[in-house]
């Protein structure tokens, strides 16, 4: 069940009691207060495998929402039947459907690109229905803080966290981030103290103090010798060049297992860089694929899916060299690739809440592809116009930070 502010700050300073006494374990997490605890410092994962039910999603139906960015839209998919049971109409420039902190709602964020205005429009999991929209300003995507109090709307285009109140959307205070040109996706250290966000169009990373309501500072994100030919790749996928960029195009970012690290997918490196998030400095780097883009763990925590959209360079290209490519979390190394046959853009999506499919919007192909966890095999649903950020649900876990469920 979903606690209470004050049952979250009770369980939040019982771990912390418990760290400060002499039995207690050397790697006890201190969460900031009113976080809820973490029961595995070696995996932050640990609460969101297929047994971990919140009583907040019972009775929500089992769906694939897909934001269709250009089709002002979300399709909704039936998982079991591989079909499209509805489209629900939303505002302009849809991008991410986000699972709410308490997880009980789904908020659509439109952002209308150009214009920097838009909306969340609310989606009731139990019926599958949207809601009326609400205006906010410029909302590429959607966070939460740890301890449930604020949903982030990540205004992209003004370059500013906006920090709202959760259920109301009214805004609490915000945080400019300059120097982070294309803010857009995020991740949280283990314990809640900050966040890591990356700017698309400045190759860089900013760290957030969330406490402080500050930014700590910005990493620029070391660009490798080679990468994957765009040119090259429909006859040899694995054909390089020489990497003449200088700066970056990071995309989605996740923590590590252990809250040890943090892996960034950036589009015009062709692969992950690795982060020492407390340090705020580059540790590694793993080639994964033309236009790695989208990250998500696998429901033990063990592996990290990275979708590389196969088009980068030349956007808008419909037959890529997209494909999936498999990082065992432990070595830090590409366990695995599974293509797109003919060609395909993965992009944004989520796993199963069984862990056995990863469903992937096809950008650039009008598609959601759903990938066989197993043996990489791919099935497709054709859905709206440029599909995006969608979001499977229900998921397991006790909260959602955000995005298309960033699930703790």
């Amino acid at each position: 069940m979903v606690a209470s502010a004050g049952s979250r700050q009770e369980a939040s300073a019982s771990v912390q009691a418990q760290g400060a006494t002499a039995g207690a374990t050397p790697s006890a997490i201190r969460t900031v207060p009113g976080m809820p605890p973490v029961p595995d410092p070696q995996n932050l994962y640990s609460e969101t495998t297929p047994n971990h039910w919140s009583a907040a999603v019972k009775g929500h139906l089992e769906r694939v929402y897909v934001p269709n960015l250009r089709g002002k839209s979300v399709s909704v998919i039936d998982p079991k039947t591989m079909k499209v049971v509805d489209t629900l109409r939303v505002d302009k420039g849809p991008q991410h459907v986000v699972p709410s902190w308490d997880l009980s709602t789904l908020w659509v964020a439109n952002n209308a690109e150009r214009s920097n205005k838009g909306s969340l429009t609310p989606i009731d999991p139990r019926t599958a229905r949207a809601g009326k929209s609400v205006p906010v300003d410029d909302p590429y995507n959607v966070y939460f803080t740890p301890d449930g109090t604020s949903l982030i709307v990540v205004a992209e285009g003004r370059r500013r966290l906006d920090f709202r109140d959760p259920k109301t959307l009214a805004l609490q205070y915000s945080i400019d981030t300059p120097k982070c040109g294309g803010i857009n996706h995020g991740d949280f250290s283990i314990d809640g103290r900050f966040a890591l966000f990356t700017c698309e169009f400045d190759g860089t990373v900013a760290k957030i103090d969330l406490a402080r309501r500050v930014v700590l500072g910005y990493l620029k994100l070391k660009m490798p010798t080679v990468r994957y030919s765009e040119s090259m790749a429909a006859r040899n996928p694995l054909e390089t060049e020489v990497c003449t960029s200088t700066k970056g195009m990071p995309q989605d970012i996740r923590i590590s297992p252990d809250g040890k690290r943090f892996f960034v997918a950036d589009m015009d490196a062709d692969g992950v860089h690795v982060l020492d998030g407390d340090a705020l400095t580059e540790v590694g780097f793993i080639p994964t694929g033309l236009g790695a883009h989208g990250l998500y763990p696998s429901r033990d925590g063990k592996r990290l899916y990275v979708a590389n959209r196969g088009t980068h360079r030349i956007h808008g290209t419909k037959k890529g060299a997209g494909k999936v490519s498999v990082i065992d979390f432990a070595t830090q190394t590409v366990v695995a690739q599974w293509p797109v046959p003919g060609g395909g853009s993965p992009d944004m999506g989520n796993v199963s809440a069984d862990g056995k499919w990863l469903w992937l919007s096809g950008r650039f192909d009008d598609v959601v592809y759903r990938f066989d966890t197993a043996t990489g095999s791919v099935a497709k649903v054709r859905v709206g116009a440029e599909p995006h950020g969608l979001t499977v649900w229900p998921q397991p876990g006790r909260y959602s930070l955000g995005h298309t469920g960033n699930m703790r």
